[in-house]
């Protein structure tokens, strides 16, 4: 008779743009998801049983990931023994050549663990590239990695100024995408960390592209709603070009109202990273510590996006 099987938590990267988001998608469309790639990767391990990833953050199209979280369960056959975390993380990246995505790490976790309500908290980095008057001035290696936002030179302390107006906790509905529906969960989110900072060009070619500057809007929350990252980096943006003053940023948020905001005012995907995702240390434990009763303290019923 076989035993239950294993589950396992794997870290993993992807370079967003030649997926139509990380989720699953019907397989007869142009462009996939990386679920796709993960879930046909897996299956060329032969489990006895088909596999599902659990993805713990949602990704759109031509949005990258630094490091997504999913678990997945593994049946084998009778008489196996269960993976090792080095050897599901060397099969599936085996698998998955030449797609630009990769398994960072693997690792048994207790049953009771799920990567989408057991994370603590996801951080988001979005790239800005300034001083470029024309796209075509976006250095080759930065393609589809950063925005160039129009209009010369951003005023970046109205923008810090601005970013402390956001921290805390809100209702976010201004944020969210008008898409999301009423169906939508809870608007209310707590951003616990909003830096603008000087970023870095990849290949550390600053010298070859004098007067072009980086800038990174780092973002971290225990979720987030559908867009919310892009939405506040385009007012961001906005308010650094002149186009909005930093305390409109707080009206925005007393609005509660996704049609308050712009279309115009969403920052496209691609400079947009998914940097991390956390997990606390006894939610990580190996399979034979006891697990707890309640799934990461959490209701099944709670939402992250």
């Amino acid at each position: 008779m076989a035993g239950a099987p294993a589950r396992y938590l794997v870290f993993f990267q992807y370079f967003g743009t030649r997926y139509s988001g990380v989720m699953e998608t019907k397989s007869d469309q142009a462009l996939v998801g990386v679920q796709n790639y993960l879930e046909k990767a897996v299956a060329q391990l032969r489990p006895s049983a088909p596999v599902k990833f659990h993805i713990s953050s949602r990704t759109d199209r031509g949005v990258h990931a630094l490091a997504n979280a999913a678990h997945l369960d593994i049946q084998r056959a009778p008489g196996r023994p269960p993976f090792t975390g080095a050897q599901l993380l060397q099969g599936l990246n085996h698998h998955l050549r030449p797609e630009p995505i990769r398994i960072l790490s693997a690792q048994r976790v207790s049953s009771t663990f799920h990567a989408r309500f057991c994370a603590l908290s996801r951080t988001y980095v979005y790239r800005l590239l300034l001083g470029c008057a024309h796209r075509s001035q976006i250095p080759v290696f930065e393609q589809d990695l950063c925005w160039a936002p129009p209009g010369g030179p951003l005023d970046i302390a109205a923008m810090r100024a601005a970013g402390q107006l956001l921290l805390g906790t809100h209702d976010f509905s201004t944020f969210r995408s008008p898409r999301a529906g009423a169906a939508a969960p809870s608007p209310v989110r707590t951003l616990q960390l909003l830096q603008l900072r000087p970023g870095r060009g990849l290949l550390g070619q600053q010298r070859l592209h004098r007067g072009l500057e980086f800038w990174e809007v780092k973002v971290k929350s225990k979720s987030f709603l559908y867009r919310q990252v892009r939405r506040m980096v385009g007012a961001l943006v906005a308010v650094g070009q002149g186009r909005m003053a930093p305390g409109q940023l707080r009206e925005l948020l007393e609005l509660r109202d996704p049609r308050a905001l712009p279309p115009h005012a969403t920052a496209p995907p691609q400079g947009l990273f998914l940097h991390s995702v956390e997990y606390g240390p006894a939610d990580l434990a190996p399979p034979s510590v006891p697990a707890e009763e309640e799934l990461c303290g959490l209701s099944r019923e709670e939402s992250v996006t």
